[in-house]
């Protein structure tokens, strides 16, 4: 099997292979090293595009445009506008699928108005034992996977991108907001701002880089954190981040004891 050093040649002679590329960029490590490799082997004929709508906080279109310059690709940012669509509003399981259908959909014409061949998203090989619907979009309208057709793990990814002095090597994994309200639940706009609003508290207690996750259950709300937010929750003055979370209209503010989990992976009897 190869290592991470072969795993990142050859992704530099998968991309080469192209001719030009759209690059979904959702500010994250994974997209983030590939919109990187994408420029180092392409050139300008690589273009990173994140989408900006209620669901992805405001922080993501900050950072992926940081992120942009860092690297020196051309980027762009367009709105998607994901609850207008009354299938991803309805919120079942298929939720994903629809948001990537919509965002790809957008992506294949500003490919053709900037005659680029290809989609490229940053799915890793790890995300095959994941729960992930939006893959089935990937699937029907030809999205290629550069980091998941080279194998490349997050463990691969952190480190090559800690290798390749990326600023962003170490950033927690992001989802979008709508991930935050169970599924069956509507998803409005009162609730996305709901819940970004009270992760933002969280951050603004725990540090900018937390990892945090506020689960909205009508009048509870279910907070998931990473190890090391444990401990500064332990630390910090726990009335006052009650307090201020109640005050977003929760009746209860509750710790998820297992922490962080990935959708899909979440433990259950």
């Amino acid at each position: 099997m190869l290592g991470v050093s072969g795993k990142y040649n050859q992704l530099k002679r998968f991309l080469a292979d192209l001719e030009g590329a759209v690059i979904a960029f959702s500010g994250g490590t994974d997209s983030g090293l590939l919109v990187k490799v994408a420029y180092d082997v392409l050139g300008r004929a690589a273009l990173a595009v994140t989408a900006a709508s209620a669901i992805h906080p405001f922080s993501s279109c900050r950072r992926m445009r940081k992120v942009c310059k860092e690297i020196g690709i051309k980027s762009m940012v367009i709105k998607t506008n994901e609850l207008e669509n009354k299938n991803f509003r309805r919120n079942l399981e298929d939720r994903c699928y629809w948001c990537k259908r919509n965002l790809i959909l957008k992506l294949k014409d500003i490919a053709f108005k900037n005659k680029l061949k290809y989609i490229l998203d940053g799915t890793n090989y790890d995300d095959k034992d994941d729960v992930r619907p939006g893959l089935k979009a990937n699937n029907e309208l030809g999205v290629i996977s550069p980091l998941y057709e080279c194998k490349f793990s997050k463990k691969d990814i952190i480190g090559l991108a800690k290798y390749l002095k990326l600023s962003f090597w170490n950033k927690p994994k992001g989802t979008c907001l709508a991930s935050r309200i169970p599924f069956g639940e509507e998803i409005t706009l009162t609730r996305i701002k709901i819940v970004e609003k009270a992760e933002n508290i969280l951050k603004q207690c725990l540090g900018v880089n937390s990892l945090v996750r506020a689960r909205h259950h009508k009048d509870i709300l279910r907070l998931e954190l990473g190890n090391r937010e444990w401990t500064k929750l332990k630390k910090s003055d726990i009335n006052r981040i009650t307090k201020r979370l109640k005050d977003l209209g929760y009746k209860y503010i509750t710790v998820d004891l297992q922490g962080y989990v990935p959708a899909g992976k979440k433990l259950i009897s």
